[in-house]
């Protein structure tokens, strides 16, 4: 028999749940064809020794923002080195299209706003499509993952009725339009709709984005056309997620479930807001969850399993408080400006309990919930004299000191002409405890990477490794069969990829390959390697040895390779484009 790429030697996870075996790996044609014995003469195939590894499916990541980045990165990086095959991107109501020219300016401006971006990166943006289906066709041939993709509310708000997308609700014939919209999309291979009504989010401008404009006969019309013309799932945020679902989202999201028929995904279920542990409200969120089932609606909620890990930096400025409008003020500010606002009493006086009372109304900018004190840490110094106040937390020194926890921060950051540098890290026993908690319960998924966005915060595409090393390996609570299983195949049968997730004959050899010794998050640092020369937060995993796509390795030993395998996956059809 004849292949184009054999995997020796390895252990077998595939993605199924059961045991695993040593057995070779036999790819052709981009998808496995043996797993088991691989004899004779391999002739001009591709060999990769991997004795002592672990060869799994490749993981499917369902929450990203990547449809941008992909037009100039078609590796995704950084999830690529993390043994990501497929993203799933144009969550949160924000695609790349479909858009007019015109309208290029104000998408840049919303992904720069809303997910991180750096404005400059996105003039690197390559601007090959109009329709959703034209951003579908011109990635074709030109992947290194494979890309699946939601058509974004706000998105489609703003390309059918301009300005006023972000203005007013929509008529009837504009939702007509819109439904025709959604169905092309889906029709051409989109992974369903998304939408968001979070008050944390807003545009360029400063206001809310436009898909929190619309009035939910809107929302509702078009899940339930995305459910029609086959979606695999909706990707939503209800507007109460972010302090917990109250009743009339609660019995929203059943009803999107049921109109539309496919999963509905969601973030954050049982926490009281971004920065909470997990399972802050449970028991609620639970029979919630349970309830919606019994009443035949999927409700998934992502389950972020890795802690926040974000710098504070009030020299570069800090995207993390602008539900405090005195500190976000502040951030903007040059050197000088904010050398002066920090010493001026009344600017003092105004941001010294701030951080305890952030803004909840959604009509007066952001709600983005803050870091706590008690898990915000000094990271760097420059000055020797601070060095005992080393990974120890703001809460903890203002005790000590006798002031407030912002006068603590506040007065390091003068003392040190604002080049020290603060960390928020809530790995915590609360927040470890909330997701074992949690995390075991059908209508929970694992992740959730935000890939290709918060680049300006993080690089959250290390959740996998984290995952994987902290999660099944070192804590067990997951065996490594169940454990990949939920990296792989439950994803893959949400998103509806019918021939991704499990390595078995038949199957797209999406595939990675892992030292289970050493497998785990590594490296996190910027790099100044996107368009422009603009600077990002770059992840790298410790013991991945290979991220294949359809039979072809695109990362081997940490590097990235020269192929383009990459397909546009559609949901509920096999292979891809």
């Amino acid at each position: 028999m004849n292949f184009d790429c054999v995997i020796r030697g390895g252990t077998v996870v595939d993605g199924t749940g059961l045991a695993r075996r040593r057995a070779d790996v036999g790819i052709r044609g981009g998808k496995i064809a043996v797993v088991g014995h691989v004899e004779g003469k391999l002739g001009d195939a591709r060999v990769i020794d991997a004795d002592g590894c672990i060869v799994a499916p490749g993981i499917v990541d369902v929450h990203t923002h990547y449809d941008p980045q992909l037009t100039f990165d078609p590796y995704a990086t950084s999830s690529c080195y993390h043994g990501v095959t497929t993203t799933l991107a144009g969550n949160c109501g924000f695609s790349i299209a479909p858009v007019v020219p015109d309208g290029r300016d104000y998408l840049k401006a919303m992904f720069a706003k809303v997910e991180g971006m750096a404005p400059a990166a996105l003039d690197g943006v390559v601007w090959d499509f109009e329709t959703f289906p034209e951003y579908l066709q011109a990635r074709r041939g030109k992947l290194g993952v494979n890309l699946s993709c939601y058509v974004g509310h706000s998105t489609l708000r703003r390309f059918v009725m301009g300005k006023e997308g972000s203005e007013r609700e929509a008529t009837e014939d504009e939702i007509d339009r819109m439904r025709h919209l959604v169905r092309e999309a889906v029709e051409a291979g989109a992974a369903g709709f998304s939408s968001s009504d979070v008050p944390t989010q807003v545009d360029g401008d400063d206001r809310p984005i436009a898909s929190r404009f619309a009035a939910k006969e809107e929302l509702i019309a078009l899940v339930e056309e995305a459910g029609r013309a086959g979606a695999g799932s909706i990707a939503y945020l209800p507007e109460s997620v972010i302090g917990g679902l109250d009743s009339t989202d609660e019995a929203l999201l059943v009803e999107l479930g049921k109109r539309s028929r496919v999963p509905i995904v969601i973030q954050g279920v049982g926490g009281r807001d971004k920065v909470d542990a997990p399972t802050a409200g449970w028991e609620q969120a639970k029979a919630f969850l349970d309830g919606a089932a019994e009443q035949g609606a999927a409700i998934f909620s992502l389950l972020r399993t890795h802690p926040f890990d974000r710098p504070i930096d009030f020299e570069e400025g800090c995207p993390l408080y602008a539900g405090v409008f005195s500190w976000a003020a502040l951030m903007g500010l040059s050197h000088d400006e904010k050398i002066a606002k920090l010493r001026d009493p009344a600017v003092r006086n105004e941001m010294r309990h701030a951080v305890e009372n952030p803004n909840r109304d959604p009509n007066a900018g952001s709600t983005l919930p803050p870091p706590h004190w008690d898990v915000t840490f000094v990271d760097e110094v420059t000055d020797a004299r601070h060095e005992p106040l080393l990974r120890r937390t703001i809460a903890e020194i203002a005790a000590e000191r006798g002031v407030a926890p912002a006068d603590a921060m506040l007065d390091l950051a003068l003392a040190e002409d604002l080049r020290i540098k603060f960390r928020w890290e809530n790995r915590t026993p609360v927040w470890a405890d909330a997701v074992q908690e949690s995390m075991k319960h059908p209508s929970m998924l694992m992740g959730i990477s935000d890939g290709g966005a918060h680049l300006d915060r993080d690089d959250g595409s290390d959740w996998s490794s984290y995952y994987l090393r902290n999660w099944v390996i070192d804590q067990g609570e997951w065996t490594l069969e169940e454990g990949i299983r939920q990296l792989t195949q439950v994803p893959a049968a949400m998103a509806g990829f019918i021939d991704r997730g499990m390595l078995l004959p038949g199957y797209a050899a999406d595939l990675m390959i892992f030292d289970p010794t050493t497998v785990g998050p590594g490296t996190k640092r910027r790099v100044a390697d996107f368009p422009n020369g603009q600077e990002r937060f770059s992840a790298r995993p410790r013991g991945f040895v290979a991220t294949i796509v359809n039979g072809e390795p695109i990362v081997q030993d940490g590097e990235l390779t020269s192929a383009l395998p990459g397909h546009v996956l559609r949901p509920f059809s096999a292979g891809g484009a």
